[in-house]
């Protein structure tokens, strides 16, 4: 349970999300843009949460993840792309004080946990291709239960003491934030007090859940490069590559943007970039991952066949 320090006046106003209104043309153009990506996400992260259920083939560690990735993905999407809807179709672009602070612990929580997950991917990928014959051992059903538990679960708790301690920070009736949706960056930035601490606390958790995890992850492809290298068939070494490839695109894809919103000092990023980049992450790469495990999954596609044949002929 969040506990919420109600400072000055602004629990009772709520915010004002500016979003893109400076901009009414392109914001107009971004709403289609959204509610097309939202449907897209919704269906193609569905899609591959069923298939990964219901095919006892893919009933593995590999696919245990990627529905924990869809899932979560599914759900960061759905804790921004809504209220950015209705607040760039209305005049009104209020937000509750409470939804606010709600918005920015669940998709604080879901952003720290995909960190995690993709290196436990990582982890799962090396496995497989540099300890294959021992694959079935290590990624056991539970170690790979206990990895997804330990993700959600250091995912939010961050969340909650960099929430905890941003709502702690005196606004002085400043409520106008000039962003897309409530992030922790942004209302840093809205107090009126000296927020070096806050600034240094989220930057140090930053580094533990962006700089960790990617050098963990890098190390892992680092290993799985060498054992690819030393696989004599072309095949064998397409195929290995092939395992890999889908989760290292959506890897540079994630923490790229992340690490710039993340990462960078305030001072050297304008409003609008933060705005697009936060976009991207929460909108667009969400989107990415499941076009990207199903059009580069044979797996996944041909899963996919096998469900669509047995509803048409059943």
């Amino acid at each position: 349970m969040i506990i919420v320090g109600r400072v000055n006046d602004t629990s009772q106003e709520g915010f004002i999300l500016l979003g893109f209104s400076d901009k009414p043309q392109l914001e107009t153009v971004l709403f289609m843009v959204i509610l097309s990506f939202y449907i897209l996400n919704l269906i193609g992260n569905t899609v591959i949460i069923l298939v990964s259920c219901l095919d006892p083939k893919l009933h593995t560690p590999m696919y245990f993840f990627l529905t924990n990735l869809s899932f979560l993905d599914l759900c960061f999407t759905t804790s921004v792309a809504p209220q950015l809807l209705v607040t760039m179709r209305s005049k009104d672009k209020s937000m509750s004080y409470d939804g606010c602070i709600a918005q920015l612990y669940v998709a604080m929580g879901l952003g720290s946990t995909e960190c995690i997950l993709l290196a436990v991917m990582a982890y799962d990928r090396y496995a497989a291709v540099c300890r294959p014959l021992h694959y079935a051992v290590i990624m056991h059903p539970r170690l790979c239960l206990s990895l997804a538990v330990t993700a959600w679960l250091s995912g939010f708790g961050t969340s909650l003491i960099q929430c905890s301690l941003t709502i702690q920070l005196p606004l002085c009736g400043h409520n106008t934030l000039d962003h897309i949706f409530c992030e922790v960056p942004v209302l840093i930035k809205l107090a009126c007090v000296d927020t070096t601490f806050n600034e240094a606390e989220l930057f140090s958790a930053s580094v533990f859940f962006v700089v960790v995890p990617l050098s963990l992850i890098l190390i892992s492809y680092g290993f799985i490069t060498q054992a690819i290298l030393k696989i004599k068939s072309a095949t064998g070494r397409r195929k290995a590559f092939g395992t890999c490839s889908s989760h290292l695109v959506v890897v540079i894809i994630f923490y790229g943007t992340i690490t710039f919103m993340y990462l960078q000092p305030g001072k050297r990023r304008s409003e609008d970039q933060g705005k697009f980049v936060s976009l991207f992450y929460t909108i667009v790469t969400p989107l990415l991952n499941p076009l990207i495990y199903t059009l580069r999954n044979k797996d996944v596609k041909g899963a996919m066949r096998k469900l669509i044949l047995r509803k048409t002929t059943g």
